[in-house]
């Protein structure tokens, strides 16, 4: 089994492990601010042995910015795990809405219910995430020295090589007592680069039968996607594109949508995020995280719209990657297969950008049913991994298969290419 701790962040954000200080070495103010953020027990939540921590972090106190975190201690010796930070993208949308509460935390929501429902497979802006982290781990010095890994999909594609790139390159010129022990980062479903993804994306909905002909036609001829400043024309094909996507899930090629949905005993549940979000808005919850503790007088939902408009990004995130793998930062891209919005045919356009040399060609994965689980290509300093019928947020939809990943990842190790 593999056991690590979870560190998620609700704004935009992602990885750490090693020794771990006796309670008796931290500081009373240490102490203090984690006895504070100690999540005693959530309405609903079944029985666990692991501890738990949410709350405020300051990231600027001139502004006032803070970002909120939910933390959960390995269930299996905590002294020596890993800590991974996850993020989610959008940009704009909630890494505890998404990853912890419907992907990989412990704890999931459930349909006309006020229990949660215990996860087996839990998986237990770059200036101001990574002043969260120096703060973090001021709060909490006994992680200081794991290993430290980030890990997000999607849009978490530019936020989390930003990220390490930060890391990389305050460990190598800032201060001594803020050195994060950062050894890796993943993404998956990843966007990455402006001008392969959306190629990407076209040529997939063609050649997945979403789309028709002349529509692919109307897109390629009115968009040059190798220009960041598309012309309306390019916009209005486009326009026409995403409306085919409001009858089925853009997200999950072969998954039902939620409208009309009669729940099955097991299996993804494409109206989770409703269950999410009502139980994530109950003053109880909210009172036990220690959230919105200046009491918004509206709801708490997934996303926030006004940054889903935000463009202050770069074009492509490809040259901090390579930065990174030149500088031994362990790398691994993966992606759902059934994907339409970031999908599997785009990341191999980005990663080709990328010009790395093959160390072992394409190859099946499998699980530990014999089954296969996707397939492999190793690049020089990357790995990337496919994940056969899962859509945007892999954990969702093949949690064994994600959690098999994710232990490979951190241990540095090839997915089985033979049935065993």
């Amino acid at each position: 089994m593999m056991y690590l701790h979870i560190l998620l962040l609700t704004f935009i954000l992602a990885a750490v492990a090693s020794a771990r200080l006796d309670p008796g070495q931290l500081s009373p103010k240490a102490l203090s601010e984690q006895e504070a953020d100690r999540v005693t027990k959530l309405p609903g939540q079944p029985p666990v042995t692991f501890r738990q921590y949410a709350g405020y972090v300051t990231v600027n106190e001139t502004h006032g910015r803070a970002l909120f975190y939910w933390f959960f201690e390995a269930t299996k010796k905590p002294e020596n795990k890993p800590l991974l930070l996850w993020l989610n993208g959008g940009p704009g949308c909630s890494s505890i809405g998404y990853g912890a509460a419907e992907e990989l935390g412990p704890f999931f929501p459930q349909k006309d219910t006020p229990e949660l429902k215990f996860n087996n497979r839990t998986w237990n802006k770059a200036k101001d995430s990574y002043n969260f982290l120096v703060n973090w781990f001021r709060r909490f010095p006994q992680f200081k020295s794991h290993e430290f890994y980030i890990a997000g999909e999607s849009y978490a594609g530019h936020y989390v090589p930003e990220l390490a790139e930060q890391i990389f390159d305050n460990n190598k010129n800032g201060p001594k007592d803020d050195y994060i022990n950062l050894k890796g980062f993943m993404v998956g479903n990843a966007l990455l680069d402006d001008e392969t993804d959306q190629r990407g994306m076209i040529d997939y909905a063609w050649d997945h039968a979403v789309i028709s002909d002349r529509l692919y036609a109307d897109v390629k001829s009115k968009c040059n996607f190798s220009d960041p400043n598309l012309p309306n024309d390019c916009h209005n094909s486009l326009n026409k594109y995403f409306d085919v996507y409001k009858i089925i899930d853009m997200y999950s090629l072969y998954s039902p949508t939620c409208e009309g949905w009669h729940q099955k005993p097991a299996g993804y549940d494409p109206c989770l995020s409703d269950y999410t979000e009502a139980y994530l808005n109950r003053a109880d919850v909210q009172q036990a995280l220690h959230a919105n503790v200046t009491k918004i007088p509206y709801p708490w939902t997934h996303c926030n719209d006004n940054i889903t408009f935000w463009s202050d990004a770069p074009f492509s995130i490809l040259p901090i990657i390579k930065k990174l793998i030149a500088g031994g930062v362990r790398v691994w891209v993966y992606s759902g297969d059934t994907d339409g919005r970031i999908p599997v045919t785009a990341t191999r356009y980005t990663l080709r950008k990328l010009g790395l040399n093959t160390i072992e060609e394409w190859t099946p994965w499998y699980t530990n049913n014999r089954q296969v689980g996707g397939w492999t290509i190793e690049y020089e300093g990357l790995m990337f991994v496919t994940i056969r019928g899962a859509g945007h947020e892999v954990p969702s939809f093949k949690p064994v298969q994600a959690l098999q990943l994710i232990r490979h990842f951190l241990a540095n190790k090839k997915l089985p290419s033979v049935p065993f």
